[in-house]
């Protein structure tokens, strides 16, 4: 079966939660062993048990992906516990803060881009050994529609994720000839615990006026993120690399 990730080896970023927690679990379903690296250690534990309760192997790394020391050990652990790393998902990443660029504090720039695309660069080099022996390796970063459309307020996160999804591009040439094959996703408005707040009393009118641009009036779900994730760590993308998949209900297509 072609989305049969049996005997896959991966380590996914910000597994603790949201969309990073709904890919561990994934993959565990569908028959991968799994590093959960995230902040939050009792967090990660309790994913470690529903990729275990798959038969699966569960491997829990605290790390602050801010810490490119301990992003690097954490890394190498999850290389030994695995036994090798045929996946790598670049979850791990947000925003905190909305501004106008005219008056943003440069040190909000530079704590977002070592979020958002410094924190990509020590994890995939730290595993791109690993991951260019593996042969068939998937490098999978998690990017947003911020990083492909004009995002007003919000400069300092858009030009991280836009420079995460040219650094996949060329990554992908850059490795292809190693069998690795290096993807972006593009979530639109997702229904997790980071978005919560535009969905409560407090937030609720913010976020209909938000999904009122989303084609398909809804807000999207963890799993229809996860669930193209499944594909492009297997062997049904075998032919796909250097590409940006987007899922947010034509959000992007709105003129």
């Amino acid at each position: 079966m072609s989305f049969d990730l049996t005997g896959r080896k991966a380590l996914v970023t910000g597994a603790s939660r949201g969309i990073g927690r709904g890919i561990a679990e994934a993959y565990a379903a569908a028959g991968a062993d799994v590093a959960l690296l995230a902040r939050d250690e009792a967090t990660l534990r309790e994913v470690a048990e529903i990729v275990e309760s798959y038969g699966r192997k569960a491997f829990v790394l605290p790390c602050d992906v801010l810490d490119p020391d301990s992003v690097h050990t954490q890394v190498a652990a999850a290389v030994e516990g695995l036994g090798g790393l045929d996946v790598l998902v670049n979850n791990a990443g947000g925003n905190s803060f909305s501004t106008a660029f005219s008056t943003m504090r440069f040190s909000g720039w530079e704590k977002t881009l070592r979020l958002n695309l410094d924190s990509v660069v020590h994890a995939t080099q730290a595993a791109s050994e690993a991951l260019q022996a593996s042969g068939s390796a998937s490098v999978i970063n998690m990017a947003s529609v911020a990083g492909v459309t004009a995002v007003p307020f919000m400069s300092h996160y858009g030009a991280a994720k836009a420079a995460l999804i040219s650094l996949t591009k060329t990554l992908a040439v850059e490795w292809a000839w190693t069998g690795a094959r290096v993807n972006a996703i593009v979530p639109g408005w997702i229904e997790t615990d980071l978005t919560e707040f535009l969905r409560d009393d407090n937030g609720a009118a913010a976020g209909v006026e938000l999904i009122k641009r989303v084609p398909m009036q809804r807000w999207g779900t963890v799993a229809e993120i996860a669930e193209p994730a499944v594909f492009l760590a297997s062997s049904a993308s075998s032919f796909m690399t250097g590409q940006v998949l987007v899922v947010d209900g034509g959000l992007t297509v709105m003129p």
